[in-house]
């Protein structure tokens, strides 16, 4: 069983920064992609940035410039540096990580961390 834990969230005023980890646990032969999606009250969950095994980032239009994500492969840990937040970045953000494991590849969800943003 593998779990993903965020941390990190918390509460900032406009112009503030956080950073978000996600710390892989369990049986994990390697993680392949990564990412991080965040859902706002009464919004779909959306994707935000994605990180390859080899550290090739992408990220939403929204957060770019903004958000820088990370990972460290030896510690199955991934971050996500959020910087100039803005109201609208408020929401829950969650780790998303696929995963090889000894019973096949599989797609793993964090419980997510709470990012509040005021004006």
């Amino acid at each position: 069983q593998v779990q993903l834990v965020e941390s990190g969230g918390g509460f900032v005023h406009t112009g503030g920064s956080l950073r978000l980890s996600c710390a892989a646990s369990g049986t994990i032969f390697s993680i392949f992609n990564m990412a991080w999606y965040r859902q706002a009250p009464g919004k779909q969950r959306e994707l935000v940035a994605h990180i390859t095994s080899g550290g090739s980032t992408n990220y939403s239009d929204s957060v770019k410039g903004r958000f820088t994500a990370s990972r460290e492969n030896a510690k199955n840990m991934a971050y996500l540096q959020l910087n100039s937040l803005k109201p609208e970045d408020t929401a829950v953000y969650y780790c998303n990580a696929k995963v090889q494991t000894m019973s096949g590849l599989y797609e793993y969800w964090g419980q997510g961390t709470q990012v509040t943003v005021s004006s």
